[in-house]
């Protein structure tokens, strides 16, 4: 029996459509050890996708939102104005504003301190999402927020805590 064209492509497309999936949907691995997370973004700002692509290479599973304004969820979930960044998740009852480091994010979930999240106020160049060729990543701090006063949480040079 001649096996033609079609038998080849119909194999090619299975496993391009395999390999696709795989790469979409996180590992049983990722579910099972780390919680969903809600991101809550504009769909005009390239940076926020850079970010979720940066938190789903750490293993968080996420579901993306897109709203034109944002305000009324920040103001919901207490975000400070001094920290508010571009996009903003929520992921195992804290409330995460900006390029938080997913390392850090993951230190959070770890430790479960007293607050309401992390933010990274502003956009600085070099964290996560916000990586632009030629350009020195700044120094950034990562900030824990919520009912007690707000503290430094970890430091960061690009996606290197320092």
């Amino acid at each position: 029996m001649r096996i033609g064209p079609f038998a080849t492509r119909r194999a090619f497309l299975a496993g391009a459509a395999q390999a696709g999936a795989a790469l979409l949907l996180p590992s049983a691995g990722a579910v099972e050890g780390l919680p969903r997370m809600t991101v809550t973004r504009d769909p005009n700002c390239g940076c926020c996708g850079g970010w979720v692509a940066h938190v789903k290479a750490a293993g968080f599973p996420v579901e993306v939102v897109e709203a034109a304004d944002l305000a009324p969820l920040k103001a919901r979930l207490g975000v400070p104005p001094a920290l508010i960044s571009c996009h903003t998740a929520e992921v195992g009852g804290y409330v995460l504003e900006g390029h938080v480091p997913a390392d850090a994010i993951q230190r959070l979930l770890a430790a479960r301190p007293q607050g309401r999240g992390l933010a990274v106020p502003g956009m600085p160049v070099g964290s996560p999402g916000m990586e632009v060729a030629g350009m020195p990543p700044e120094t950034y701090e990562v900030i824990l927020f919520g009912p007690e006063p707000q503290r430094v949480f970890a430091r960061y040079r690009g996606t290197q805590a320092i």
